[in-house]
């Protein structure tokens, strides 16, 4: 059974990554309606993995005996004035993400919680790739804009799988 601080952390963390799936769909909306498709498919597969991290929490809880309490998922507020202000705001969310893993970890060490801590390293080194990429979009595209390359990029973009 889950100790009810680090239970009640990872119930929250659900609901945040339900959040981050629909922040990443509104980003890729975003993308959408200013013609690039590429960017958009990129920004879809993003919403796709928060909603399977969340759904590894919602597992994780019913693992350990606990039971998931879902709550209202938070409408995202979003309005980039250029598509390298949704790069940002990606990046900027992401290391938000991180700080909320590394208080649930905080406390499982805490806690002495050895199995939440283990669960938990999945998520630590996930977050170190997530925040990678959105640093690494950021960088392509300024290159991209500067060498006036930016539907190549959009086009690489789209080939994600």
């Amino acid at each position: 059974m889950l100790n009810k601080q680090i239970y009640n952390l990872i119930n929250s963390q659900i609901n945040k990554e339900l959040y981050s799936a629909y922040l990443y769909l509104e980003i890729s909306n975003y993308f959408n309606e200013n013609g690039l498709p590429g960017f958009a498919s990129w920004y879809v597969k993003q919403s796709e993995e928060e909603v399977e991290h969340a759904m590894k929490f919602n597992a994780y809880v019913y693992q350990q005996g606990g039971k998931v309490v879902l709550e209202a998922i938070e409408k995202p507020v979003v309005e980039f004035k250029n598509a390298r202000e949704a790069l940002e705001a990606a990046l900027e969310h992401e290391k938000k993400v991180t700080a909320w893993i590394n208080d649930i970890y905080a406390e499982a060490v805490k806690q002495g919680d050895f199995r939440t801590q283990k669960f938990l390293d999945w998520f630590i080194a996930e977050q170190t790739e997530e925040e990678e990429n959105a640093d690494e979009m950021i960088a392509k595209y300024d290159l991209a804009s500067k060498e006036g390359n930016l539907y190549l990029l959009n086009k690489e973009l789209g080939k994600r799988d």
